[in-house]
């Protein structure tokens, strides 16, 4: 075996190995390692009910149909603002947790897959009622000004 066989043999073997972001299954990557830090970030206002917060993760041009053909539910940046305040008004706790599983970049572009868990209490005519709600999640982000942003999904 030569050296240059050697050295690609060594190269294939430490990118089988990559290194993964702690606690998960993520490569580590720059762009990889700040899109989970603005979704912690994401969860981290949410958790403290602090939607001016999360607003200033979320991308001018926010925009998200909520999967259906109906405009009625779509949300820009502005009406994701008010309707993240008045939610988070009628929540007196909140405990998020989020599992990212995949993430996706393409240029200025990328997509990240999760699992989250949701428990909270909701404030009705009647009292506080609890709420637990668990799915799985995608979220869009864009590039804006070298800092990634999300664009859809919340």
């Amino acid at each position: 075996m030569t050296r240059r066989h050697a050295a690609v043999l060594l190269l294939a073997a430490a990118a089988a190995c990559a290194k993964k972001i702690p606690g998960t299954e993520i490569d580590d990557t720059r762009d990889n390692r700040a899109i989970v830090a603005v979704i912690d970030a994401y969860r981290k206002a949410l958790d403290a009910r602090d939607s001016a917060t999360a607003l200033t993760l979320v991308s001018m041009d926010y925009f998200d149909d909520a999967g259906t053909a109906e405009a009625t539910d779509d949300l820009d940046r502005e009406a994701l603002g008010k309707v993240l305040g008045e939610t988070l008004a009628r929540m007196p706790a909140l405990k998020l947790e989020l599992a990212v599983t995949r993430i996706d970049v393409d240029g200025d572009k990328a997509s990240a897959y999760l699992y989250y868990d949701s428990r909270y209490r909701v404030a009705t005519p009647r009292g506080e009622i609890p709420k637990r709600d668990s799915d799985l999640s995608r979220m869009t982000f864009r590039r804006e000004g070298g800092f990634w942003r999300i664009a859809s999904g919340l």
